[in-house]
């Protein structure tokens, strides 16, 4: 089997001399790329001939000692690893964490489960699936608004380059990392959980970078972690041998009768319900664009269309489906 690339990432906990170093490191490598900002997460990358690794013990070159690193992996021996590349970095609120790459043997897949599932990803819900599933929204964020305001007011009032306004940064930064990590471990909970439960999984390809633009819905877009949920999910479903389905963008899955494939001339964002005039069928908006994701897929059937422009993941280009009903264009059929 191949080997795959993993990583594992763990907190550091260097001694004063360690950071200072460090920190003079940190310095050089943001002279070589010219890129990088000294306010920002700061990182270091040691190849095989810079840094040691024997009986989980870790010295990198040039700086002096150990470095104590606290390994969070039960089922991992760190003595047992051969790592090819090692990166040590120091976030915004102080936190240092220590990074090893290794190449390990192929995982076993999972058993297949003979389920497929089509995703919509939303505001009200951060996804609703086609099986009708909600996953509400964790909001992380709404319930540390009001901390990080009053960090960010008490570091306005500081003045700039005193050790009052660092001690102050350095809580606005910790509050911005509570959010990301309990962000970070919803997404990946979430991405898990569909890995295991489907076969395959389809999902929209959602612009985020231009839906941003929208003054009115930008703040709650940018809390969501869209574009993390697709890589996690892209990265999983690749290991796991699942079948990870991409549907194109402007396919209108929310205003199709997930029914009789009818299409809505216009549908407004705040229509959360809808009743098809062609079939009668009542929808809940969210639910029925998950289902008509999962059928433009390919991964399911509805009575009129077979599906639309897709991509999928790890596999051969698939052919665009077409209409299996020839109609002419007009206001209220679909043209897929």
């Amino acid at each position: 089997m191949c080997p795959v690339r993993t990583a594992y990432r763990c907190r550091a906990y260097p001694t004063p001399e360690q950071a200072v170093v460090l920190n003079r490191t940190f310095g050089c490598v943001r002279v070589v790329s010219r890129y990088k900002s000294r306010h920002g997460r700061q990182s270091a990358s040691y190849t095989r001939s810079a840094f040691r690794l024997r009986g989980g013990n870790l010295t990198l070159g040039k700086t002096p000692g150990v470095l104590r690193f606290v390994w969070s992996w039960p089922d991992v021996d760190p003595a047992g690893l051969d790592p090819t590349m090692v990166t040590v970095s120091r976030d915004p609120d102080g936190r240092w964490f220590v990074t090893f790459a290794v190449d390990i043997e192929t995982p076993t897949a999972p058993e297949p489960t003979g389920d497929v599932v089509g995703v919509n990803l939303g505001l009200t819900d951060f996804a609703v699936l086609s099986t009708g599933e909600r996953v509400p929204h964790p909001r992380h964020m709404e319930r540390r608004e009001r901390r990080l305001k009053r960090y960010q007011r008490m570091m306005a009032r500081r003045q700039k380059g005193s050790a009052n306004c660092a001690k102050a940064k350095r809580k606005v930064a910790r509050a911005h990392s509570r959010v990301r990590d309990a962000r970070r471990d919803f997404l990946h909970q979430q991405s898990t959980a569909l890995v295991r439960r489907f076969d395959a999984i389809a999902v929209e390809d959602l612009a985020v970078a231009n839906m941003v633009r929208n003054r009115s819905l930008a703040k709650s877009i940018s809390r969501t972690g869209w574009a993390e949920f697709r890589t996690l999910l892209t990265y999983k479903a690749r290991c796991d041998g699942r079948t990870l389905a991409v549907v194109d963008r402007w396919y209108p899955s929310s205003k199709t009768c997930s029914a009789c494939g009818h299409l809505l001339a216009t549908l407004s964002l705040g229509t959360r319900h809808w009743r098809c005039p062609r079939c009668g069928t009542r929808h809940d908006r969210d639910v029925n664009a998950a289902q008509n994701i999962a059928v433009a897929a390919g991964l399911a059937e509805t009575q009129n269309a077979c599906g639309a422009d897709v991509r999928h993941g790890g596999s051969p280009s698939v052919r665009s489906a077409v209409n299996q009903e020839p109609q002419p264009v007009r206001v209220g059929i679909p043209c897929l």
